[in-house]
């Protein structure tokens, strides 16, 4: 299954291409990010998502079986780069899969997304939880084969491959590894579809956990 990853040089998107291999194609701003996909198992292209048009990303599009929006602004980044990047890079790249013809489409989202964000944690945190509920928002109205997943607090930790996997869950943690795991199952079993799922560490094997959701 031919992916497009967008944001493919994110940790997430690396571990994903290693799970993927050469079906994996991240889509990175820097040229000095191709050889770091490549390691990872998968192939990239350069393609700044900030300053692409949309009819640029629709032909990197051609041939794809799907789509994964990992991109984000990241956390060294102010409120201006939060609705660029998780919001507008979000929204081109759902408009290229419609162009393009690729329906299945995983957008990587996070917890807290969906309400008011909390003001109390500044005014950055605010506009990542808007630009990722606008992103959100977007996808839901388009004629695609879409799954949002929220996951929680982001990990280092090694795999644990077991999740708990549903639509509205505790704040919790979860590993990075144990989030590209889930996304290439949702992938490959086609589960989630129109579904939104928040993702923590769990007790339920990953394939299990997705298998629920096969509609």
């Amino acid at each position: 299954m031919r992916t497009i990853i967008a944001g493919g040089h994110g940790q997430i998107a690396l571990r994903l291409a290693a799970l993927m291999g050469k079906d994996a194609v991240g889509l990175v701003r820097n040229p000095d990010h191709v050889a770091d996909v490549e390691a990872a198992g998968g192939s990239a292209i350069v393609c700044d998502l900030e300053h692409a048009s949309v009819e640029e990303v629709t032909s990197l599009l051609a041939g794809a079986d799907a789509a994964v929006f990992a991109a984000g602004a990241g956390p060294n980044s102010g409120a201006a780069r939060k609705d660029t990047v998780d919001r507008g890079a979000a929204v081109l790249l759902a408009e290229a899969c419609e162009r393009a013809g690729v329906r299945r489409i995983v957008q990587i989202s996070s917890m807290g997304a969906g309400s008011p964000p909390d003001l109390s944690r500044g005014e950055v945190w605010a506009a990542y939880i808007t630009a990722k509920t606008a992103a959100e928002d977007d996808l839901r109205a388009r004629d695609l084969a879409w799954t949002i997943l929220r996951p929680g607090r982001l990990t280092n930790s090694d795999p644990t491959g077991s999740v708990l996997l549903e639509p509205s869950v505790p704040g919790g943690s979860v590993p990075r590894s144990d989030v590209a795991a889930v996304v290439a199952e949702l992938l490959r079993s086609g589960a989630g579809v129109g579904d939104t799922l928040e993702l923590i560490s769990g007790p339920v094997p990953i394939h299990e956990a997705c298998a629920r959701y096969i509609h």
